[in-house]
């Protein structure tokens, strides 16, 4: 099955171990999961040394698919759970996704197959 226009993408960065606390504000605000990627971050802010060895931070990058109407709650949330509003603790944002292809379950209704 085919969603074509249906559905927007709220992807989080943030320090790594910060994923749980993000993807528990979602589900709180009615997202029904999430993915979790690792990454590390190259922001000005964050080339840090160490003995002259540069120093990645690691990150953490959370995907979740919602409905549009559910996205600004969500996104609230998600601001809350990871205290995105302190300048460091990450980033917050929304995608329109033009197609989606491979989630039944976020197509149909309870008790449907």
């Amino acid at each position: 099955m085919i969603c074509e226009g249906c559905k927007v993408l709220i992807v989080t960065i943030v320090k790594k171990g910060w994923s749980q606390k993000v993807i528990e504000g979602s589900r709180q605000a009615g997202a029904s999961g999430g993915t979790i990627i690792p990454g590390r971050g190259t922001g000005i802010h964050e080339m840090q040394t160490l003995l002259g060895l540069r120093i990645e931070p690691e990150k953490e990058i959370i995907l979740t698919i919602v409905n549009p109407e559910q996205a600004d709650t969500i996104l609230e949330a998600i601001v809350q759970a990871a205290d995105l509003e302190k300048p460091g603790s990450g980033i917050a944002f929304v995608i329109n996704l033009d197609k989606v292809a491979g989630r039944v379950h976020m197509f149909t209704k309870e008790g449907e197959e």
